[in-house]
């Protein structure tokens, strides 16, 4: 396999023993300045130059994107993308994981547990939201911060509304979180490769610092994670497109709380921590899959005229219920069914022989005129109206509308 490493610090020790472990395997591996490229758009087919020269043929390549250069980082990985050169961090997994409102959007709707969050940026909508999230104290973060920078925890209201009302007059945005009391000081970094997690750590905060990161004197410490937590941070992972990520969670009452995905985690903490060749199961795991570049599915299927994907709900009173795949007509309406969710459960390329169950979700591509016809009305959220004592309740209910998905992004 030839792999490239795009790195800026070819030194780190990151760097350094991902390099190392390919070079023990026998692959041919360069660490290359994500810097120092230039996208290629001139020619008949994607490509990128190297310090001012067309770059040789890859096999697999490996993102270490700083937060500074994400934007011109991403459209690089983009461009191997494009040419079809495998890579286990997605272009848009990166930077959707860069901005922690983006990516707490983006796994809010899969079940994943996480503190309770709020966004606004008008100063009079800011007692409300952190009354919303359990009041004081509230955690407040910077979108883009990272290893610890940017996260400031706030006792009461007023110092919550000052610093937010300081910070949003500098052009920052932020989040208000609830402060997960029961795991101050601590937290757990999962290292997610694929469809596992190959090594955990726990990170403990010295002192009254309520940070952990151990780039602000925290101490690591080796940690068996619990089922529920392994399946939190490799559903969280997959869910932004990243096949090697670093998960932090807490550890809340009601179960693991993922705070943030990490696309380029550190490995010279938790491979200490856990004495395990972390860098080596990477490498591995890259050359088992280098045979499959990432796919825009909507990108590549969307491109027939009449055609596209959109997920279809099956209802309780659908009469799909109880019905298998084979049975419920949808090929012969031309709608081929792509994954099958029930819970946070995926069956991939699901076979005629699966019975539909009332809540199901099915990932269809086909005809969008007759996946219209299966989409269920949708109704607008009620809209509750403040009352007082005595008064009967009222609720706003909008007309139903049917909707088709047919956004031009990527899967999330």
């Amino acid at each position: 396999m030839k792999l490239a490493i795009l790195s800026r610090a070819p030194r780190s020790y990151s760097t350094q023993r991902l390099r190392t472990a390919a070079l023990d395997r026998g692959h041919d591996v360069k660490v290359l300045n994500t810097l120092r490229f230039g996208i290629d758009l001139a020619g008949d087919e994607p490509a990128l130059q190297f310090r001012g020269k067309r770059l040789s043929t890859y096999d697999a390549v490996l993102p270490r994107i700083g937060n500074s250069i994400t934007y011109f980082g991403t459209a690089v990985v983009r461009q191997f993308e494009q040419m079809d050169v495998y890579t286990p961090a997605t272009s848009w997994g990166i930077s959707n994981s860069r901005d922690k409102l983006r990516a707490t959007q983006i796994l809010s709707r899969h079940e994943i547990g996480m503190p309770a969050t709020t966004f606004v940026r008008d100063r009079a909508d800011v007692i409300p939201a952190i009354e919303r999230v359990g009041g004081a104290p509230v955690v407040i973060k910077l979108l883009e911060g990272t290893q610890g920078i940017g996260v400031i925890l706030a006792p009461d209201i007023k110092v919550a509304e000052a610093i937010i009302e300081t910070l949003q007059s500098t052009k920052q945005n932020v989040l208000i979180q609830r402060f997960v009391k029961e795991s101050k000081g601590r937290d757990i970094r999962a290292l997610v490769v694929g469809d596992r997690v190959v090594a955990a750590m726990r990170r403990v905060a010295q002192g009254e610092e309520f940070r952990s990161n151990v780039h602000r004197g925290g101490s690591v410490e080796k940690v068996d994670l619990d089922p529920a937590f392994e399946k939190a941070a490799v559903r969280s992972a997959q869910i932004m497109g990243l096949r090697v990520a670093g998960v932090d969670m807490l550890e809340g009452a009601d179960g693991p709380q993922v705070m943030e995905v990490n696309s380029s985690p550190g490995l010279e903490g938790i491979e200490r921590a856990t004495q395990l060749d972390v860098a080596g199961s990477i490498i591995d795991f890259i050359d088992n899959q280098v045979a499959f570049p990432e796919i825009d599915v909507r990108q590549r299927l969307t491109v027939s005229t009449g055609y596209g994907v959109a997920e279809i709900s099956v209802q309780g009173a659908s009469d799909l219920v109880g019905k298998s795949l084979g049975e419920s007509g949808l090929r012969e309406r031309d709608i081929s069914a792509l994954t099958l969710q029930r819970g946070t459960s995926v069956i991939p390329n699901p076979n005629g022989s699966h019975v539909l169950e009332a809540g199901d979700r099915l990932l269809c591509f086909g005809k969008l005129e007759e996946m219209r016809s299966m989409i269920p009305s949708r109704r607008k959220r009620s809209k509750k109206i403040k009352r007082l004592p005595d008064e009967p309740i009222h609720e706003q209910v909008s007309d139903a509308v049917p909707e088709v998905a047919t956004s031009d992004g990527p899967l999330s």
